[in-house]
């Protein structure tokens, strides 16, 4: 049985809705920041950096969301192309654009002072609102030609982490540094929507108390 050490609302989020796909039985760990649980040594064991999420697994513990995605899609053969498919290639490029460039530039985003201190925070965030508006056309414009990765009938890993990115982006009133309106992306919005009505999402929504409209229009935890 697979462990997820959480917090409510972080990217262990995708994990515990990706193994709801697939099936597969699961405990959870609930992480207390205020208790210091994601600096506790046994955490840091698994997780050297203190972050979440962490798996626990037969083969030992995982961290790092982009990589226990792909280690979970390849062990259950479902959720990605299998290795030696045609479109291996074109799914892996675009989880790893969306892991180091997408998902990098938000964090900047919504911590700016650990880029470069308090002082330069106003730089930080424009700078890197400017590269993720210039992401998000990318990833708009690639989901619109409806590759096989962004199926929401038979969903992949990499569908529901942008869908999990999206969510983070609806925080927040207009002109909020961290807010790219979905109705700017109609692709990218239509994929979300469509996902977040799958039972696997409406049960992880359930469960960290995050509203129905997890992707489109979510209710903020925290």
């Amino acid at each position: 049985m697979y462990r997820l050490h959480y917090t409510p609302d972080a990217a262990s989020l995708v994990v515990r809705i990706v193994l709801t796909e697939l099936g597969q039985p699961f405990d959870t760990v609930l992480l207390d920041r205020d208790r210091g649980d994601h600096d506790a040594a046994g955490y840091r064991a698994m997780q050297p950096l203190g972050l979440v999420p962490a798996l626990e697994t037969p083969d030992g513990p995982m961290f790092e969301t982009a990589a226990i995605l792909l280690w979970l899609a390849d062990r259950h053969h479902a959720m990605a192309p299998a290795p030696d498919a045609p479109d291996r290639g074109d799914f892996l490029k675009w989880l790893i654009f969306v892991n180091n460039s997408v998902h990098t530039t938000l964090l900047q985003l919504f911590y700016p002072q650990r880029v470069a201190g308090e002082d330069c925070v106003p730089q930080v965030t424009a700078h890197a609102r400017d590269r993720l508006a210039g992401y998000l056309q990318i990833l708009e414009q690639a989901v619109a030609q409806a590759p096989g990765w962004a199926d929401t009938a038979q969903p992949t890993v990499l569908a529901h982490y942008i869908g999990q990115l999206l969510r983070w982006m609806q925080f927040g009133g207009p002109g909020t540094p961290t807010r790219f309106p979905l109705a700017d992306y109609p692709a990218l919005r239509a994929m979300a929507g469509a996902l977040e009505q799958r039972p696997a999402v409406q049960a992880a929504a359930r469960a960290e108390a995050l509203g129905p409209a997890v992707y489109t229009d979510p209710d903020r935890v925290g």
